[in-house]
């Protein structure tokens, strides 16, 4: 252990803190987007939708995530003589794998809620649309938002892989680092802390929310 001559250059391993958050704020946002419409599609009664949404699911979840990352960033180029960014790659790629989950979890946050609830919108004459997004989908986020909540904090972890293609990130800071000191524990070991650090801090945060809304539900 010589935590002194890698004490310089913590401040640069930190920030990669803001590479890291903007990665995973932006994939699950595009996550959330993409697998709220992939979990209705999933539901629908028009096969061809459920068919599309399942192929779709069934791809993501079946192949590794560094897997899908590579190929976002270096076939795709090569396919299609396009380069990608190596932060675009890594949002498309966290995004798109994280669809795949999310769809899933909101999917069954749906089906959780009670079917009487869909007969009656039905009864009364209310679209399907304004149904899901006034009735269905409001009371399936309080059921999956601890579900949401894992998902965020699993991407967060996952995120270290974008070293690989060279996003200045913890990891890739890190990376750095062990190569000009020649020591690898070092900066690691303060790469692993502020991940964990991360995930902590996410996980009071995603409990205070759960909290909350347990409270309004008095």
């Amino acid at each position: 252990m010589n935590l002194e001559r890698i004490v310089p250059s913590i401040p640069f391993i930190l920030q990669g803190i803001g590479v890291t958050l903007q990665i995973v704020i932006v994939s699950i946002i595009l996550g959330v987007v993409i697998g709220t419409i992939l979990a209705l599609m999933k539901i629908s009664r028009v096969k061809l939708l459920e068919w599309i949404a399942t192929i779709y699911i069934s791809i993501f979840r079946g192949t590794p995530l560094l897997l899908q990352l590579v190929t976002l960033y270096y076939a795709v180029p090569q396919l299609t003589g396009y380069k990608i960014e190596p932060f675009l790659a890594a949002v498309l790629a966290f995004g798109l794998n994280s669809a795949a989950y999310v769809s899933e979890i909101i999917r069954a946050g749906i089906q959780a809620i009670d079917k009487g609830q869909t007969e009656a919108a039905q009864a009364l004459g209310i679209p399907y649309n304004r149904m899901m997004l006034n009735i269905i989908l409001p009371q399936a986020t309080k059921n999956i938002l601890p579900a949401l909540m894992n998902e965020f904090i699993s991407l967060t972890k996952e995120s270290a892989i974008v070293a690989v293609i060279g996003t200045v990130d913890i990891m890739r800071r890190a990376d750095i680092v062990a190569a000009e000191t020649y020591l690898y524990f070092e900066p690691y070991l303060v790469a692993g802390l502020i991940y964990y650090v991360l995930v902590m801090v996410l996980t009071m945060i995603g409990k205070a929310v759960e909290r909350r809304m347990n409270r309004s539900d008095v």
